[in-house]
């Protein structure tokens, strides 16, 4: 994946885990081992749809906490000594590998017992700043999750060039989110049933979510949507769209001349009408290649943080408000 990071120095991050484990050693027994002080499980997620599974399948029985707080751009995130420590005295780590790569390093240091890598639990593509719906998925539920991976998925995830942004497809969620929860069920067997019928619900939810979603945009004007960064291919697949993107999978980077005259092209050929931009990323880009091509401008939230920006107080709320916006653009019957 060229995915240009803002990567953390190696002594900067050697740095910021020592003084975890000092703050870590300096903690009470009940806060470092076994369950959290409240006696819940002590589940650290990396980023927003991270921390929305934890709690949705999680319930009553466990303390999320977030390394990635609302309005910063996940892949700019840079931990803090208090965070690395947080790792170190965390029951679960539920992280997404290839976001953040700060993220990824750290916890591979960190000794945590339980981690998740929510990558390991659905399979992921290649996709670039073009991504169409020749691939033959279809809107199918979603099936059992492999769980054998679950606690130390991150050994065996190899994301190099691949997609991360598998939260934005329901079913994929829903496949990681039956991962998941069979990881809670084995780390605290004691609420185990308590995590299969939170996970049943959420899979639920998800499944709606998708039958919604193949269902608005089976009949649309026009298939092709243009956004600022590559983050909706497996969206585009799923529902049988083309994603134009302006950028690559980083929000960060910057489209060449080239790539905008193509998006006029695109645009006026596939009858596209809008640009979408998201909420923790610059919309400058997109009102731009918008203006010159007399187009409007709109949000799709790629919802890596919820933020009072967001439109929507959850992560099925914001996608619900995707969907409208993208059934506004495509010209859905």
């Amino acid at each position: 994946m060229n995915v240009r990071r803002r990567l953390i120095p190696t002594a900067t991050l050697a740095g910021a885990l020592t003084l975890g484990m000092v703050a870590l050693s300096a903690c009470s027994s009940s806060e470092t081992g076994g369950k959290s002080r409240d006696g819940k499980l002590a589940v650290v997620a990396s980023f927003y749809p991270m921390e929305y599974l934890a709690q949705q399948i999680g319930g009553d029985h466990v303390s999320v906490t977030t390394l990635t707080k609302p309005g910063v751009e996940p892949h700019d995130l840079e931990l803090k000594p208090r965070q690395a420590a947080q790792l170190g005295e965390a029951d679960v780590i539920l992280y997404l590998k290839g976001i953040q790569p700060a993220v990824d390093k750290a916890i591979d240091q960190s000794g945590a017992k339980t981690v998740i890598d929510a990558t390991a639990l659905t399979t992921l593509e290649n996709h670039g700043t073009e991504t169409g719906h020749d691939h033959g998925h279809d809107g199918d539920h979603a099936g059992e999750a492999a769980t054998d991976e679950a606690d130390h998925g991150h050994e065996e995830s190899d994301t190099d060039g691949k997609d991360p942004h598998i939260w934005l497809d329901p079913v994929r969620f829903a496949e990681v989110a039956q991962g998941v929860g069979a990881s809670l069920e084995k780390a605290d067997p004691d609420h185990a049933a308590a995590y299969k019928k939170n996970t049943s619900a959420l899979v639920t939810k998800l499944n709606g979510l998708n039958t919604s979603f193949k269902k608005d945009l089976a009949d649309t004007g026009t298939k092709t949507f243009i956004t600022t960064h590559a983050a909706f291919g497996y969206l585009a697949e799923r529902y049988g769209l083309e994603q134009e993107a302006i950028a690559g999978i980083d929000p960060e980077s910057e489209p060449s001349p080239a790539r905008v005259k193509e998006l006029e092209t695109i645009a006026k050929r596939d009858k596209v009408t809008t640009v979408f931009f998201e909420t923790l990323a610059s919309d400058k880009t997109a009102r731009t290649v918008a203006g010159d091509s007399g187009l409007r401008t709109d949000v799709l939230d790629p919802i890596e943080g919820i933020t009072d920006k967001t439109r929507g107080r959850d992560y099925i709320e914001v996608m619900r408000s995707n969907l409208a916006a993208l059934r506004t653009a495509l010209g859905a019957k």
